[in-house]
């Protein structure tokens, strides 16, 4: 928890040049503090001007004493602004404007169980699904929950967008924060898939494992997903039991409630197998442990024919007859 606070603090306070996505979507870049503004005039180079958004979201333009709103608004709107200022002193001009550096906006940063941990810098509307998307997707250790902590209000957001950030739950660490299951928003649901803002931090949780150990072909730490592991499932993909193993007695190390000691709890795995016993649902940092089964005398001297019990053998004392 101590690294997840670390990172938000981090993150809320610094910003990072990141590529992002190109603008796109139903409205453009919307201007706001911070952000360097370039207006060009066509035959008219006095009329200019690179500006810098101040923190009230105003720009000063050349020849005019009041400052001119530029935050929330277009390229396209705020060159319609500056249109109508300057066609006082210029007949039909022709004016660009172009949002040459992009500063009012920290990036959303996904970190986690995803493929590739990054910022990202907005500058459309972008759900979470498309971020988990362009962060490579989630990895195989991923758990089934989502938490996305909102750092800062969502800038020049409609009344919908704000009353949204508003409802969104206080976390313990004073940012407000909302949980997802990770199957819901792969559904793609809109209520379960929701809009990502700048500042925005996304967390992938990992999955709590559980480890499979003893007399199967690989020792594994196995995550638990949002489905739940059962010790069938945990074994398969422990790649089955060994030769050796003792099936019939699986041995599940489970930690207390509130205390680091552990209670041994005895499977029949055959009986399960068979339909006798239910399956255990295995819980987070469980230790499955499959022993060695003791041999019977004819698997010892088929050992012994083949080459298997050869510690077997090499202890047995050995005389030459004459």
């Amino acid at each position: 928890m101590l690294r997840v606070v670390s990172l938000i603090l981090f993150l809320s306070t610094v910003i990072f040049a990141q590529p992002g996505f190109s603008e796109s979507g139903q409205r453009g870049y919307l201007i706001g503090p911070g952000d360097v503004v370039e207006v060009k005039v066509l035959g008219e180079d006095d009329f200019n001007f690179i500006a810098t958004v101040d923190e009230d979201g105003k720009i000063q333009v050349p020849f005019f004493e009041e400052l001119v709103v530029a935050m929330c608004k277009t390229e396209r709107q705020l060159r319609n602004d500056i249109t109508q200022l300057v066609s006082k002193y210029v007949r039909n001009p022709q004016v660009s404007v172009r949002v040459t550096e992009r500063k009012s906006r920290p990036p959303a940063t996904v970190y986690g169980e995803v493929r590739q941990q990054q910022q990202i810098i907005l500058t459309r509307q972008t759900r979470l699904l498309e971020v988990l998307s362009f962060a490579g997707g989630v990895t195989e250790k991923a758990g089934g929950i989502i938490q996305i902590f909102r750092t800062q209000p969502p800038l020049c957001a409609d009344q919908r967008e704000i009353q949204n950030w508003k409802e969104i739950t206080s976390s313990e660490l004073g940012f407000p924060s909302m949980i997802y299951s990770l199957t819901s928003v792969k559904q793609g649901k809109e209520e379960s898939n929701p809009i990502i803002y700048p500042g925005d931090i996304i967390i992938v949780q990992r999955a709590s494992p559980v480890y499979v150990i003893g007399e199967v072909m690989v020792l594994r730490e196995i995550p638990i997903t949002e489905n739940g592991l059962t010790l069938t499932e945990a074994i398969a993909q422990a790649g089955g039991f060994s030769r050796e193993a003792k099936t019939s007695e699986i041995r599940i190390r489970r930690l207390k409630p509130n205390s680091k000691d552990r209670e041994i709890i005895t499977v029949n795995y055959d009986a399960i197998r068979r339909g006798e016993q239910k399956d255990i649902l295995l819980q987070p940092e469980d230790i499955v442990e499959v022993g060695k089964s003791k041999k019977n005398i004819g698997e010892t001297i088929l050992d012994i024919v083949t080459g298997g019990a050869r510690s077997f053998t090499q202890v047995l004392p050995q005389r030459v007859l004459y």
